[in-house]
C-alpha cells in the first residue's frame, strides 16, 4: 500500500491495485470562517494549501470514503470537484441522504460485510470527544481495509483513545493504523481527536504496527503540533513506531 498525506484527514490510500481519497477536504486556503469557541479566532480554514494540485488528488480514484459529514471532512470544495458517478462509501442512512442532496448517486453504506473489488472495507467504531461533547458533535467512524495481497490497514477517523478503539486492534490486529492526532478542541469540552497521550495508547496495544499521525496543525482548532508530538514520542521511546507526515508526503508500506 502507499499512504499520502493530504491535509488534515484527507489522504489517497493506494491499496490492492485501487485509489481511494478519504474524508475529501479540498478547498482553497481560507475560504471558510474559523470554527467557533476555539482558538485561532483570526485564522480562515483550512489554515495551509493543498499541497498538491486538485487535479492530482481527484485523477483516477476509484472510491470515496467519508466518516462523517464535518467540513473538514466533506466540503463544498469535494463536492463540486468530485465526479458525480464516483464510488462513495458513508457511515449511515442519514449520511447517505446528505450527500445525495449533493448530486452524488452511487452511495453505499459502510458495514461489518462490505467489499469493494476485493477489498474488505470494516466499518469501526469512534467516539469524537468525551462526555457531553459527544451530544454535539455527532457520530463518526473508521474503516479497516483487508486483502490477501496487502497488509491490515485500519483508519481511525475522528475518534479520542477509548475501548472501542482498543477493540478494533484487538479484533483486526492491524499492521498500518492512521490516527487523527492534532487534539482539536474547542475553548470548552477537551478533546475531539487523540493528544499524544491517546498515541501512546494505540501504540501500546499495537506495539508492532505502524502508526501514522495526522489531522494536524490545518484547522484553526488544533492544539497539538507535530513537533510537539515528536517530541513526545522520542520521550517516550517509540518513534520508530510513528510517522508524523508533512503535508504531500507519503509512505509505501
Amino acid at each position: 500500500m502507499n499512504i499520502q498525506q493530504i491535509r488534515n484527514a484527507t489522504i489517497i490510500v493506494h491499496y490492492a491495485g485501487k485509489k481511494f481519497l478519504i474524508d475529501p477536504f479540498l478547498a482553497e486556503k481560507g475560504i471558510y470562517p474559523p470554527f467557533p469557541n476555539s482558538l485561532r479566532q483570526d485564522q480562515k480554514n483550512p489554515l495551509v494549501s493543498l499541497p498538491i494540485s486538485l487535479e492530482d488528488i481527484v485523477k483516477d480514484v476509484d472510491a470515496v470514503i467519508v466518516t462523517h459529514l464535518h467540513l473538514d471532512h466533506w466540503d463544498e470544495a469535494a463536492k463540486n470537484v468530485l465526479p458525480k458517478d464516483l464510488k462513495m462509501y458513508v457511515q449511515s442512512a442519514e449520511d447517505a441522504e446528505e450527500v445525495k442532496k449533493a448530486g452524488f448517486q452511487n452511495l453505499e453504506i459502510l458495514a461489518e460485510t462490505t467489499t469493494f473489488e476485493e477489498i474488505q472495507l470494516i466499518k469501526t467504531q469512534g467516539e469524537h470527544g468525551r462526555g457531553d461533547i459527544l451530544k454535539m458533535v455527532g457520530s463518526v467512524c473508521g474503516v479497516v481495509f483487508k486483502h490477501e495481497s496487502e497488509k491490515t490497514l485500519y483508519i481511525a477517523g475522528d475518534t479520542v483513545w477509548y475501548e472501542g478503539v482498543e477493540s478494533e486492534i484487538n479484533t483486526h490486529k492491524p499492521e498500518v493504523i492512521v490516527v487523527n492526532a492534532g487534539n482539536n478542541q474547542f475553548l470548552q469540552g477537551g478533546s475531539l481527536v487523540m493528544d499524544e497521550k491517546d498515541v501512546y495508547e494505540v501504540y501500546k496495544t499495537a506495539p508492532q504496527a505502524t502508526i501514522i499521525a495526522i489531522h494536524m496543525e490545518a484547522v484553526n482548532h488544533w492544539t497539538l503540533s507535530r513537533e510537539e508530538l515528536k517530541s513526545f514520542i522520542k520521550e517516550k521511546g517509540f518513534s520508530a513506531n510513528v510517522l508524523v507526515p508533512d503535508d504531500g508526503e507519503s509512505y509505501t508500506l
